[in-house]
């Protein structure tokens, strides 16, 4: 069982270097009534954007005795245009709320024309595509005052105009904003699968001391007209075998840091995500040994 803080003592904002889960509201009572012994919760940012209600009272609960991770999904920080400034002043209001340890974002597009699309869209890995987004990215820490977490996308198709691999493209973006990166090792895993590269070799090229946070999910097979296989990320299954594997290789390389367990779609009971939770600890704290060897 988690140690309870006292009510209306925060904890520190500091996240362990543990697995955490979403927060759910399906789990509500759950939670409530077991406290379990997981390292954080973490947030969608656009699911607390309204002034008040159950949700918010709900999360002040849970922020009074977890640390706190928000995420969100709505900031386009690839998007053509500019940043949704409204859309800015309501991100900066929940993060003097709750004081999140991290928030994060995708390296994704997601508007047009003022209208919000229901995918995460993929980016050519070019020069002026690095200058757009770092400018995005530098105008988004100027508003929250914080840094960001900037994620690595799943994608199902490729730009033949990209110019930089991905993980040159986000090292630079660090370089350049000061920001730093999540890694999805889920979709890495997915990418690598449905464009037929290394995803070892993504990993040992990723930039890892930028890294803040990993995040894990399970994923969806599908077949395309042609018979073809690929793989979405569906975040609506356990994590697989193939992805605990990239998550060991991934710590035995960057160390511990914080971890989710993302869970979003065909949600299971929370027994189940405090079990998964628990396989990304006892993971990490083997690879976490043979990372301090290798440093030693």
């Amino acid at each position: 069982m988690h140690s309870a803080n006292p009510v209306g003592k925060r904890v520190a904002a500091d996240i362990p270097a543990r697995a955490g889960i979403g927060l759910k509201p399906e789990h509500r009572a759950d939670i409530m009534r077991s406290l379990p012994a997981v390292g954080w919760f973490e947030v969608h940012a656009e699911n607390y954007m309204g002034a008040g209600g159950a949700p918010h009272r709900f999360l002040e609960w849970i922020r009074e005795r977890y640390p706190l991770s928000v995420h969100g999904v709505g900031l386009s920080i690839g998007g053509a245009g500019p940043l949704n400034r409204p859309h800015l002043r309501r991100l900066k209001a929940l993060m003097d709320r709750y004081e999140p340890a991290l928030f994060s974002e995708h390296l994704a597009w997601s508007t047009h024309d003022g209208a919000y699309l229901n995918d995460l869209l993929p980016l050519p890995y070019t020069v002026e595509t690095l200058a757009h987004v770092a400018a995005h990215v530098d105008e988004a820490q100027d508003a929250l005052g914080r840094q960001i977490l900037i994620e690595n996308p799943s994608t199902y198709v490729a730009f033949e105009a990209s110019e930089l691999a991905e993980t040159e493209f986000l090292s630079a973006l660090a370089r350049r904003t000061g920001c730093a990166l999540l890694l999805d090792v889920n979709n890495v895993h997915v990418s690598s699968q449905n464009h037929g590269f290394d995803a070892g070799a993504y990993i040992r090229a990723f930039p890892a001391a930028h890294v803040r946070e990993i995040h894990l999910a399970g994923f969806f097979e599908a077949w395309d007209s042609a018979g073809e296989r690929f793989l979405i990320d569906a975040h609506d299954s356990p994590v697989r075998d193939a992805v605990w594997a990239l998550y060991a290789h991934a710590i035995g390389r960057i160390g511990a840091v914080p971890s989710l367990i993302e869970w979003d779609n065909e949600i299971p009971p929370l027994g189940t995500l405090v079990a998964q939770a628990e396989t990304a600890d006892a993971l990490a704290a083997a690879q976490e040994g043979l990372h301090d060897a290798h440093i030693a």
